[in-house]
């Protein structure tokens, strides 16, 4: 765990092993998040859309409901 100073312009520097593990460059944005006590840094994604492709494969929704259907129809029964 790193720690970081706040300036007086509310400015934190992130550690160098950081930016190298998340390929954070000058210039890119982050989200700050309130967990309820925790603030995070999240990396912003640059094209939200074509980084999400893919996230789901081997996934189908259609057959996932189906699926569901089905117990429901067994359990009506």
């Amino acid at each position: 765990m790193a720690t970081a100073k706040v300036s007086e312009k509310g400015w934190v520097v992130i550690p160098v092993e950081y930016r190298r593990r998340y390929g954070l460059k000058p210039g890119d944005t982050v989200n700050v998040v309130d967990y309820g006590g925790v603030l995070a840094l999240v990396p912003s994604l640059q094209d939200p859309v074509d980084q999400a492709r893919g996230m789901h494969s081997g996934a189908s929704l259609t057959r996932s409901l189906l699926e569901e259907r089905a117990r429901e129809r067994q359990r009506e029964s």
